[in-house]
Parts: C-alpha cells; structure tokens; sequence
C-alpha cells in the first residue's frame, strides 16, 4: 500500500518537473478478493434451520391438540355433573312415586278401592 502510494508521488513530481499535465489521480484497484461459498456450510444451515421450523411445528400443533383436548375435558366433566344432578332428581321423584301413602290416595281416589275391613288367608295343610 505504501508501495503504491510512493508510485503515485513519484508520477506526480516527474509530471509536474516534465511539464505536462498531470494525469488524474487513480482510484486504488480494490484487490481482486475471489468469493468461494462455502456450500457445505450453507446446506447444514438450511437443514438446521428446516429441522428448527419442523420442531417449531410440532410443538404449536401438539400445544393446539392438547388445548382442544382440554376443553373436550371440561365439556364432559360438565356433562358428567349435570346427568349426575338430573339422576338425583329423578331418585327423588322415584321415591316420592313409592311412597304408601300416594298409593293408597290414588287407589281410593281414582280406582274407588277400599281397604278391607277383614281379611283371610288360606293356607294348605300338607
């Protein structure tokens, strides 16, 4: 670099004590720089990032199946609670449908049955 820079003087003074017009100064040719690409680098870059945005994938895909399963989780135990309430009910009815003495009332009111006054049971002797 310094080489050239003392090139250029030296055509500087020469031209100037010749008496000729002084060229105009040249810009410094950039070194001739050859751009190898390393394409083996580059593939395993290219991979690696396919094999990060696959695993990325992956893990939003399973997150969103585990979220849907998740609220299917929550609509069953919901459902769950609300049968097991309406099978309650439904016992409670059931025992009051039993109950004697609603018999009774509904067989004497609706079937005119009446209870008899006297009763007698027959048993075979052997």
């Amino acid at each position: 670099m310094l080489a050239r820079q003392e090139d250029e003087y030296d055509r500087q003074e020469h031209s100037l004590y010749a008496g000729a017009p002084s060229p105009a100064p040249r810009a410094p040719k950039a070194p001739v720089i050859r751009k190898v690409l390393n394409t083996s680098l580059r593939s395993h870059c290219q991979v690696l990032f396919l094999v990060i945005a696959v695993l990325a994938m992956l893990v939003t895909i399973g997150s969103g199946i585990a979220a849907s399963r998740g609220y299917k989780l929550v609509e069953t135990q919901q459902k769950a609670e609300q049968l097991e309430q309406e099978n309650e009910r439904l016992n409670v009815d059931i025992a009051k449908l039993k109950n004697p003495q609603r018999i009774k009332s509904i067989a004497e009111s609706r079937l005119n049955m009446q209870v008899p006054k006297k009763t007698y049971f027959a048993h075979e002797s052997e």
